[in-house]
């Protein structure tokens, strides 16, 4: 693949990315938002001491969560771009649409999902604000772990593939991500600052709703991105998808 189309890819990476990011907010405003709400609420009701806003909630639930989601679209978008990239071809006979989009879920489980699972999400008005230091080191390290054990698991399956079958050798580095990640499930240190009498009903809520805001996140960036890298390597073949005659060669 040479330099210009790696350009245009990551170009049009950044901005899936950033489409996906519009739908992300979509849910993040009418599913997160309600949540977060309710629960600064619940801190309120039970704060001793009331701390000065420095931003006001309705800024932060409107322009700053705008900001935030759509630079983490663009970001890792031109990210998964260029994953794409070195991914196209090397992942069996796939074409750029199923490869976008098995990048897109294989980066949903590894970045997020994973570590979700070990270091759930919480509403920002909870926890000890003396622990967020390593709260987040911690989180950031399963990420890291998982991502490095992803593509860990995946040479070792190409690399087990002609002695064992693309079957046996998928199970095998499924098999063993499994194991690995389950180890450092039971070795890293667990976080749970949460109120005893905090309600369940809207921590579940809540953890469904940023649970949600990624997979709308990663599953509309990988459908938007195969669909303008098809275009873009395949540029016939698109327009044979979409109905059009293309004229035969004589």
């Amino acid at each position: 693949m040479n330099s210009a189309t790696v350009r245009n890819l990551l170009v049009r990476g950044m901005l899936a990315g950033l489409a996906a990011g519009v739908l992300a907010l979509i849910v993040a405003y009418f599913l997160g938002e309600p949540s977060v709400d309710k629960a600064i609420g619940f801190e309120d009701a039970h704060a001793h001491e009331h701390e000065m806003e420095v931003v006001s909630r309705s800024l932060q639930s409107t322009a700053g969560l705008a900001t935030g989601v759509l630079v983490y679209g663009i970001a890792f978008g031109g990210i998964a771009a260029l994953a794409f990239c070195v991914a196209l071809g090397r992942v069996g006979r796939l074409g750029p649409r199923a490869t976008a989009l098995l990048l897109a879920s294989c980066a949903l489980l590894a970045v997020y999902v994973v570590p979700f699972l070990k270091y759930p999400a919480n509403p920002p008005s909870v926890g000890d604000p003396g622990t967020i230091g390593r709260r987040t080191a911690l989180y950031f390290l399963m990420m890291l772990l998982s991502v490095l054990l992803a593509i860990g698991a995946t040479i070792l399956g190409k690399r087990l593939a002609p002695r064992l079958g693309t079957w046996y050798a998928t199970v095998a580095a499924v098999a063993s991500f499994a194991v690995v990640i389950g180890l450092a499930y039971a070795f890293l240190p667990a976080v749970n600052e949460l109120p005893a009498d905090f309600p369940a009903a809207l921590l579940w809520r809540f953890r469904l709703s940023a649970l949600a805001v990624q997979a709308v996140l990663w599953g509309g960036f990988g459908l938007v991105f195969g669909e303008v890298a098809e275009r873009l390597l395949n540029p016939r073949r698109a327009r044979t998808a979409a109905g059009k005659t293309v004229p035969a060669a004589h």
